[in-house]
């Protein structure tokens, strides 16, 4: 009986969570609680719970973890200066006067938003106020528009610079030098964020052009009038456009570049794209004391909560691990018939289905560290791993009916887009990820050449 208290309590958390309560309180309560009355009857050690202050203090030690209210504060900087919206409109003055054009526009601007907030909700809802109307007005159907928009929205988990990848990368790294202490090998190789970062690179590109193929060949306009009629389309200004253009992709680019080259760690690469969002906003006058209050107290709400997450998923950690779960969920994989593969999709599709109750934040401090060191032990790589993860969350926050962008989007939309319609649009998309986590499951070497090419590993 004993064995199954693993199990009950984890699945405890999820029907908490379920009913609404907040994450990082569910997280903690139900594990004390378990450990409450673990003690009285004699299957808990105490013991256990007095490494939590130890648990802690590490959390405030961890220098990666910078990165995380940096990053949020460059996306929110973007967001809230309007610099997108800037994008966006010279990016539809471009492509616009050609068929399919906004669509195309839709794609790129929501990758390169994407890449600088790395946030679906913020992404999904940005792009949904943006362009959903004026995508509507151009005559795209409701079913392509707000399933071109969700797509572009969800890539915030799998285009670097990203807060998932930022934190996933973190839990893998813990996971992987835990997998091999557990195989006797005490001077273990190490994982770093940079290394997930330039993993998800060739994967997160491969997804921007078939959702780009996608658009030209399939998402017409079912009106397109106002993009084909000449004259229609307002004459491109190449100032205005490299205005728009240039500052965000040139930030991007000095974030990742840094990486790549060496030059400074996902922290400082971090640090550099919070100065340059806050010049931007300052150049194009968009800086002022009350943005700049908007924006410092996102962060530190974002910040908050991922931390706070982070505490109530070390305590329920702690307490599943006193509880034997890590011991009994190894000896479920070495037992499952086909052994790797077989325990790699039975993860895959516990995550997948996750992603409908819980959010990635979630799934990344309390799943992750469960399943990783079986999963790394048994012979994963781990920015594989760490790749697929995330095209699988990205994959679930997709799907109908439970999907987190259909949510968000939902709530931006205007009444006259059916529910029904947003599920239809977002169906080739999922397809397309299942496709690309298909490749990386066949050809594993497009998440891992490029960072043992960069890192020669």
């Amino acid at each position: 009986m004993a064995e199954w208290i693993p199990f009950v309590m984890f699945l405890t958390v999820c029907l908490v969570l379920m009913a609404g309560y907040p994450v990082a309180f569910s997280l903690a309560g139900t594990a004390l609680i378990f450990a409450f009355f673990g003690m009285l009857t004699g299957h808990f050690d105490p013991a256990f719970l007095q490494a939590l202050p130890n648990r802690l203090y590490g959390i405030m030690q961890n220098g990666t973890l910078i990165a995380v209210p940096l990053f949020v504060l460059m996306g929110i900087m973007l967001e809230k200066s309007r610099l997108a919206e800037d994008l966006l409109s010279s990016m539809a003055d471009l492509f616009g006067r050609f068929r399919s054009g906004l669509g195309v526009s839709v794609v790129l601007v929501g990758a390169l938003l994407a890449a600088s907030t790395g946030i679906v909700g913020a992404t999904v809802v940005t792009m949904g106020l943006m362009s959903l109307p004026t995508m509507l007005k151009r005559g795209y159907s409701s079913s392509q528009a707000t399933g071109i928009i969700a797509a572009t929205g969800t890539l915030g988990q799998i285009i670097p610079p990203s807060i998932a990848l930022v934190l996933l990368g973190d839990t893998l790294s813990s996971a992987y030098q835990q997998a091999q202490l557990n195989m006797g090998i005490f001077t273990p190789k190490t994982v770093s964020i940079g290394d997930l970062f330039v993993g998800a690179i060739v994967p997160g590109l491969i997804l921007v052009l078939f959702y780009i193929s996608y658009v030209i060949v399939f998402a017409r306009p079912v009106s397109n009038v106002q993009e084909t009629q000449e004259g229609s389309a307002p004459a491109v200004k190449i100032s205005a456009l490299l205005a728009n253009l240039l500052p965000p992709v040139v930030l991007i680019i000095a974030v990742l570049g840094s990486i790549l080259a060496g030059a400074a760690t996902p922290s400082e690469a971090a640090g550099v794209g919070a100065f340059g969002a806050l010049l931007l906003a300052a150049l194009k006058g968009r800086l002022n004391m009350t943005r700049l209050r908007e924006v410092t107290q996102g962060t530190a709400e974002v910040t908050s909560m991922v931390f706070l997450i982070l505490i109530g998923a070390a305590v329920f950690s702690l307490v599943f691990r006193g509880f034997g779960g890590e011991e009994i969920v190894e000896q479920f994989f070495a037992n499952l018939p086909g052994g790797l593969f077989t325990a790699t999709l039975l993860v895959m599709l516990v995550i997948f289905l996750l992603g409908f109750i819980l959010d990635f934040i979630e799934i990344t401090f309390v799943v992750v560290p469960i399943v990783g060191p079986v999963l790394l032990a048994m012979g994963l790589d781990p920015v594989w791993l760490g790749v697929m993860i995330a095209i699988n969350l990205q994959t679930s926050f997709l799907t109908p009916p439970f999907g987190f962008a259909l949510f968000y989007l939902r709530g931006v939309a205007p009444a006259t887009v059916e529910t029904s319609a947003m599920y239809r649009g977002v169906i080739p998309f999922i397809i397309m990820q299942l496709i690309l986590m298909i490749m990386l499951a066949i050809w594993p070497q497009l998440a891992t050449w490029l960072p043992d090419l960069v890192y020669g590993h």
